[in-house]
Formats: C-alpha cells, sequence, structure tokens
C-alpha cells in the first residue's frame, strides 16, 4: 500500500466510526478518492457546517442548529404529559421513526459510569426542571437493559421522588444488553406498551 499520510490518517479516522473497521475504511476512502467531485467535496462542506452550526441543547439534550435553534424546546404548539427519557439520539430516532410514542422526549447523553460519565455528567437535573415546568405525568424510561442502565434509571427515579410524577420503565421484552436503538417496531411497540412503574431496585 502507498504510503500517503493523508490517506492513512482518513482511514484511522473513518475506521472509528460505529460498526466500521480499517477493511471498510479503507474502501470507503477509496470511493471517496475516486469520487472527489461528487463525493469529497460536498462531504467537506457539510461536515463544515455541521461542526460550525449543529451542537447539543443544554436543556434536552437534542441536537440543535445554532441557527434554528432546538426543534425539541421551541415545539410549543403540541402539548404532551409524558417525556422519553433515552440515552443517545439514536435511541430517540429509531423510536420516532417507530412512531410508538407521542411526548416530550430527553436525551441524557450516556449512563452512569458509563465511558467515564458522572450523574453530574448527564442532564438530569435539566430532567427534574422539565418535569416540574411542564407538569409532566409520565416519565418514560427508555434505557438499556444493562448494569449501567439500570442504575441510571433508578438514579432518576430517585431525583424525581418529590415530583409529582409517575415514572414507568419499559417492558422487560427488551433483551439484556439491549438499548432501543437495537429493537424492531414490533418489540418496540411491545415494550412501550407494557411498560410497568418503576418502584424498587427489586423490579
Amino acid at each position: 500500500m502507498q504510503d500517503i499520510n493523508e490517506i492513512d490518517d482518513l482511514i484511522k479516522i473513518i475506521a472509528k466510526l460505529p460498526g466500521l473497521g480499517p477493511v471498510s475504511a479503507k474502501r470507503i476512502v477509496l470511493k471517496l478518492i475516486n469520487n472527489k467531485d461528487e463525493l469529497v467535496k460536498p462531504m467537506a462542506n457539510s461536515l463544515a457546517q455541521v461542526y460550525k452550526n449543529v451542537t447539543r441543547c443544554n436543556l434536552c439534550g437534542s441536537l440543535k442548529s445554532n441557527i434554528k435553534g432546538c426543534f425539541n424546546c421551541a415545539n410549543v404548539k403540541e402539548k404532551f404529559n409524558k417525556i422519553c427519557v433515552v440515552e443517545d439520539i439514536s435511541d430517540q430516532w429509531s423510536i420516532e421513526n417507530s412512531n410508538i410514542f407521542k411526548g416530550y422526549y430527553h436525551i441524557l447523553g450516556g449512563t452512569i459510569a458509563s465511558a467515564g460519565n458522572r450523574k453530574e455528567d448527564l442532564l438530569i437535573n435539566s430532567l427534574v426542571e422539565r418535569v416540574n415546568k411542564d407538569k409532566i405525568e409520565e416519565v418514560i424510561l427508555a434505557l438499556s437493559e444493562t448494569v449501567e442502565g439500570q442504575t441510571t434509571a433508578y438514579y432518576i427515579r430517585d431525583s424525581l421522588k418529590n415530583s409529582n410524577v409517575s415514572v414507568t420503565k419499559l417492558a422487560r421484552g427488551m433483551p439484556i444488553g439491549y438499548s432501543p436503538e437495537n429493537l424492531d417496531d414490533g418489540t418496540l411497540f411491545s415494550a412501550f406498551k407494557n411498560r410497568s412503574k418503576l418502584n424498587s431496585s427489586s423490579d
């Protein structure tokens, strides 16, 4: 293989993306190089715009445009009494695409103890603020069936104990170790429909 630093650096970066490795990254880089005008130029422009204008909302955790603002927070036309709490943006997108849930979303940005996250790193305080401000009646925890996910769920429940809100979790139909992003629409529908109240750590 030719020793070209620019290519090597690009392969290393692309290989870090989810579901890709060095072999897939090499194929993608070759495709890009062979289609500079059709792919590389518009992609470089789009990436620059995303880097400049797209950030994470510090209230709800969703992605927002620095130009248009946060759609989640700006959506005042529809009034809901439920918030679905997820770990990552990809979980929100999966649930939205399934059309199972109609309500607000709150994206934590991870779980307690995952990837070095601390309680302070997650948007749990802003969740409590939203629940009280928007008079939310139910908080649905659509978190992963992992130790970290369930630890976070119980911490959120305890954080909301002084709020007049019902805290529920998705049904056990979710396989151990899975998050909403990994589930098909049928499994998601069952998990939402059969959700249960989060009472104690023995649930």
